[in-house]
């Protein structure tokens, strides 16, 4: 069963040897990650996996690695030949930071159906006797004018309304998001928060961090028993 789940985003700058200069500007978020990740470690699981969005559904073993050199730096995740999707090589990297390691990382298409999000949620909640899963996902990009899909004004509520439901714990209104209106609004984590969705029980969540510094919706969550 889960017993406490963490929620992150993935930007590649993220990692401070990837932003360069500008790496300051996003300590905050780093240090609300940190905090998310930590409270996992402190669940006691006896199984951490690890979920994002991708371009396809794929499980990953414990020692899959990744690399984040497209998008700059060769910055490696794990040992061996990167295979990592982005969110996953960004959520090994928190996972490394804190010195914990996961049973598994697993991959969700960003446009897999509700259904299929909510059956990888259940399964994986079921691996063992206590699993805390660490969920990758970025909020909407569609903002601010300077966002990658500029400005359109059903964005800030929509993405509000998210956050709300992960800090309220509200597995059912994850599981109610509509992938064409997501992608419409560039909500690029909506697969990976229905899979949380379908492995939560009865938890408690709590916001960390709720911004939008580069005009893509950034927000930690962490659930707990």
């Amino acid at each position: 069963m889960l017993v406490a789940a963490a929620v992150c985003p993935h930007p590649p700058l993220l990692v401070p040897e990837l932003a360069g200069a500008a790496a300051a500007e996003l300590d905050e978020l780093r240090a609300a990650c940190a905090a998310a990740v930590g409270l996992l470690r402190d669940a006691v699981p006896d199984a951490i996996v690890v979920v994002g969005g991708a371009d396809r559904a794929v499980t990953y073993g414990a020692d899959a690695s990744g690399s984040l050199a497209p998008w700059g730096p060769d910055v490696r995740t794990g040992q061996g030949e990167p295979v990592l999707p982005l969110s996953l090589s960004i959520g090994r990297w928190l996972l490394e930071r804190e010195h914990m390691t996961a049973s598994g990382f697993h991959s969700i298409s960003f446009d897999a159906a509700p259904a299929e999000c909510a059956a990888l949620g259940e399964r994986l909640a079921a691996t063992a006797g206590r699993v805390a899963m660490l969920v990758m996902a970025d909020g909407s990009a569609c903002l601010t004018e300077k966002s990658p899909g500029y400005l359109d004004l059903r964005a800030r509520p929509y993405n509000t309304a998210i956050v709300g439901a992960l800090g309220r714990a509200e597995a059912p209104a994850l599981a109610e998001l509509d992938p064409g209106e997501a992608a419409g609004l560039w909500f690029a984590g909506r697969a990976a928060l229905q899979v949380l969705g379908g492995a939560a029980g009865s938890l408690n969540g709590e916001i960390l961090y709720d911004d939008a510094p580069y005009g893509v919706g950034y927000f930690v969550a962490r659930w707990t028993e």
